[in-house]
């Protein structure tokens, strides 16, 4: 999980585009746009943070700052 290439992701599409991404990269289709990252699972792993980060922007009115350390915060919870 590289952070750059998140908050990358969150900075420069939509919602909608990061959905038509995955849908792409999981039906193995060409993708609409280039994501970063070390093999497919990155990839696809880069593509949903960036999807709940910006849900999370969106539904508590959080700054990317905010939501993308929270996103961290449970990724570390998860693993620990």
């Amino acid at each position: 999980m590289k952070i750059p290439e998140i908050k990358r992701l969150v900075t420069t599409y939509t919602l909608d585009a990061l959905e038509k991404a995955e849908l792409a990269l999981i039906q193995e289709e060409a993708m609409p746009f280039e994501v970063h990252g070390e093999d497919d699972g990155e990839v696809l792993t880069h593509i949903l943070a960036a999807k709940w980060i910006l849900e999370d922007m969106e539904n508590n009115g959080r700054a990317l700052k905010d939501s993308l350390r929270a996103y961290s915060q449970k990724v570390r919870h998860s693993i620990s």
